[in-house]
């Protein structure tokens, strides 16, 4: 900063000074004052405060500008004066003069102080940017310009976030997509054998549908990587102390199209987490063909388990086909049989299934009975429901699948992204890496 410090903090003393006057002389001319007068009051006494301060440091910051150098071919470029243009900062709206340059040789002009804090176009401020893009990652964009007026007292209309998002959806979109082609399956290098970390992971596929424009609706396959712990809770059954496996430090990935197009995404999100160079790790899915083809070739030193839950559904089908006109022993051999699915002992499902020739049910337990050793993998601390993934498949939906609805190709695929982060609440670090 070019300014002496003292005047600098003499000027932002009295503009603080003039604000809180201002303040007191509103106060005074009402007879009582309310809890909340008092409130509003103070929150806009506060707004001009911290909007003249950043304007003061601005100033101060734009004074001590070096001499221009083209940033294309570093040559020295012209001045040309100063341009003033208003920025929409998270601390307010200011002005900002600031030095032009042209370069000749490039036949070009620029601001040195808008490349280096990054300013484009827009009014917005790279980090009132950040904060606009990361609640339209929570909230729809209607929502988001209520949640900006009622709580951050400002008006950010619908359009403008929409824009945003659009824009740095791109950046964080072609970020993301580098990512994945530098730790593509065929350029890391896996640790010699022993040496893998001994963080035990959980892995989980699913996949959605959201509508798309022009398309219809379409698969949206996501995947889950988390850290497995185990806790202390009560059997429902025995009332004992037991540790139960618990999803934490959950990370998302979300892809609108083929199976070949999600596995570099998966592949890179179990990556960046550790779960190539873990020694111990988990995949918990429901029986879809294409999850399991793909567990195959990524995951192939996993433990490999059907949802729970999917296959209790899938013995129900079972019973009722076998009993169709009579629910109460549909239920008792279902009832039987859960027990026997439970401890694995899958071929007591099987035997009587191939005896009533149901093929489609019993194809399923042929299929995955090597994947439904349920009470054997509970106790040794793994996973046996996908509830993770299928809550993470939901909070997906629920910002891209609302009332009327309808996206583009290009802005769901951003969105995911966003989403993702915003679910995993690491949106900052991906934000500043992008």
């Amino acid at each position: 900063m070019s300014p002496d410090k003292e005047q600098l903090k003499a000027r932002m003393m009295a503009e603080a000074e003039a604000v809180i006057d201002r303040m007191l002389s509103d106060s005074r001319e009402q007879d009582q004052l309310e809890l909340s007068d008092i409130e509003h009051l103070a929150r806009a006494a506060g707004q001009r405060i911290m909007e003249r301060l950043t304007s003061a440091l601005i100033d101060a910051e734009a004074q001590g500008e070096e001499s221009g150098t083209c940033p294309e071919c570093e040559q020295k470029a012209r001045y040309k004066g100063r341009r003033t243009r208003t920025l929409v900062t998270d601390t307010g709206e200011v002005r900002i003069e600031r030095r032009y340059y042209y370069c000749p040789r490039c036949r070009k002009g620029f601001f040195p102080l808008d490349r280096r804090w990054g300013l484009n176009r827009t009014i917005y401020s790279p980090e009132l940017a950040r904060q606009m893009v990361w609640l339209s990652g929570l909230v729809p964009y209607g929502k988001g310009h209520q949640v900006f007026e009622r709580i951050g007292h400002r008006q950010i209309p619908r359009w403008s976030l929409w824009t945003q998002t659009q824009q740095h959806g791109e950046r964080l979109k072609a970020y993301m997509d580098h990512q994945q082609e530098h730790v593509g399956m065929e350029r890391v290098v896996l640790p010699p054998p022993g040496q893998d970390h001994g963080e035990r992971k959980g892995i989980g596929i699913d996949g959605g549908m959201v509508h798309i424009r022009e398309e219809g609706w379409k698969e949206v396959k996501v995947g889950t990587v988390f850290d497995i712990d185990l806790r202390l809770e009560r059997d429902r059954h025995t009332h004992d102390l037991v540790e139960r496996p618990h999803a934490a430090h959950i990370a998302y990935t979300a892809v609108l199209g083929s199976v070949d197009d999600f596995v570099p995404a998966m592949w890179a999100l179990a990556w960046h987490h550790g779960v190539a160079t873990a020694a111990d790790s988990c995949v918990t899915a429901d029986g879809a063909k294409w999850i399991w083809r793909l567990v195959a070739d990524l995951f192939p030193d996993s433990v490999h388990i059907v949802d729970w839950f999917h296959a209790c559904e899938h013995l129900a089908e079972a019973a009722r086909a076998l009993h169709p006109d009579n629910e109460q022993a549909a239920q008792r051999w279902f009832r039987k049989r859960c027990k026997d699915l439970y401890k694995g002992e899958i071929h007591k499902i099987t035997m009587r299934l191939d005896t009533a020739e149901l093929t489609k049910h019993a194809h399923y337990f042929h299929t995955y009975k090597r994947k439904m050793n349920y009470q054997a993998c509970l106790e040794e601390g793994y996973p046996i429901g996908s509830g993770t993934v299928e809550s993470s498949v939901k909070q997906f939906k629920e910002r891209l699948t609302g009332a009327g609805m309808r996206w583009s190709r290009r802005s769901a695929e951003q969105m995911l992204i966003i989403r993702g982060a915003v679910m995993a609440e690491d949106f900052d670090l991906l934000w500043d890496a992008a």
